[in-house]
């Protein structure tokens, strides 16, 4: 990662895997290429993205294509991950290092189980506000990558050198001590702002002022916190409020990538968030009803909106 004509490759052409292109593109129109197939490769090949109001013809290369790149980021969701895994295979190289800026708490460990941890380091975003519709990306708030080893008490070899990169293509990060703890935290907003936008259909400026937001919200997050207590995960009461320092940030017309899901009729992460907890929470002897709750609730928003599209 010394020079730029190394490769930075990203799986997953969401609004953060544009926005992520649009970073190295402006660092170096020869740094960055997508990896997709089929409709997405030929909407990607003919439209590229456009992100805050500026056109991207970020490379596209299909599965067969693709060249081991230094840094491959996997940017997809989550019920998408098994066919990501398969279609990143000649992009991962003896030097690779992949970063999952996924939701979830286990995208990590899915893709080791197929390429070895040795190759995988720890990653979400925090704090940033895009929305995305159809091709196109605005964002007020870049956020920042947290990312790194599961323990980072001390900065490894490919930890300096992705942070590296990152300092000069501009991307916001942070090293974190405990990126399992990170993870969770993520995970518990997730859990908290990401269902119940969709289910009230909430920007961020109303998950700050509505009261049946809140109260959903934080009932959601302190059903994830109970959790990770149980499986020794050093989340508290006082995260729910360090989330609020990170909601106060965003800005208020923006909306959760679930909200816009729900809102494109797209498939959500539900599964991953409250599905994972209630399972969780059975293994664990822990009830967990406000996500049982938001669960049905999007299950129900899902089935309608099929419903829908096969009437239309």
């Amino acid at each position: 990662m010394k020079t730029y004509g190394e490769k930075i490759a990203i799986i997953g052409a969401g609004a953060l895997g544009a926005f992520y292109g649009s970073i190295f593109y402006e660092m170096d129109p020869t740094s960055v290429f997508f990896i997709a197939s089929g409709e997405r490769y030929d909407r990607l090949k003919h439209d590229g993205v456009i992100v805050n109001g500026k056109h991207y013809a970020i490379t596209v290369v299909s599965p067969e294509e693709a060249i081991p790149a230094c840094l491959l980021i996997v940017a997809v969701k989550h019920h998408h991950l098994d066919n990501a895994i398969r279609e990143m295979k000649k992009a991962v190289g003896q030097q690779t290092v992949i970063l999952s800026v996924m939701n979830g708490i286990d995208s990590e460990e899915c893709i080791g189980a197929v390429y070895g941890m040795d190759k995988v380091v720890y990653g979400l975003t925090l704090g940033i506000d895009a929305v995305r519709k159809r091709n196109s990306v605005n964002y007020s708030n870049q956020g920042r990558i947290l990312f790194g080893e599961k323990r980072n008490t001390e900065l490894t070899e490919r930890v300096r050198r992705i942070s590296d990169l990152f300092n000069r293509a501009g991307v916001a990060y942070v090293i974190p001590p405990d990126m399992i703890r990170s993870l969770w935290f993520k995970y518990m907003i997730n859990a908290g702002a990401n269902q119940t936008s969709a289910v009230l259909r909430a920007s961020y400026g109303a998950l700050r002022t509505s009261s049946e937001a809140r109260r959903l919200m934080d009932s959601a997050m302190r059903e994830v916190i109970s959790i990770a207590k149980a499986m020794q995960v050093d989340l508290s009461e006082e995260d729910v409020g360090e989330w609020y320092k990170v909601l106060e940030t965003l800005n208020p017309e923006g909306k959760t990538s679930m909200l816009q899901d729900v809102e494109a009729g797209r498939k959500t992460e539900v599964d991953m968030l409250a599905g994972t907890i209630i399972d969780l929470g059975k293994l664990h002897g822990i009830l967990t009803p406000v996500n049982q709750k938001l669960f049905d609730e999007l299950k129900r928003i899902e089935a309608s909106e099929n419903t829908t599209r096969r009437q239309v």
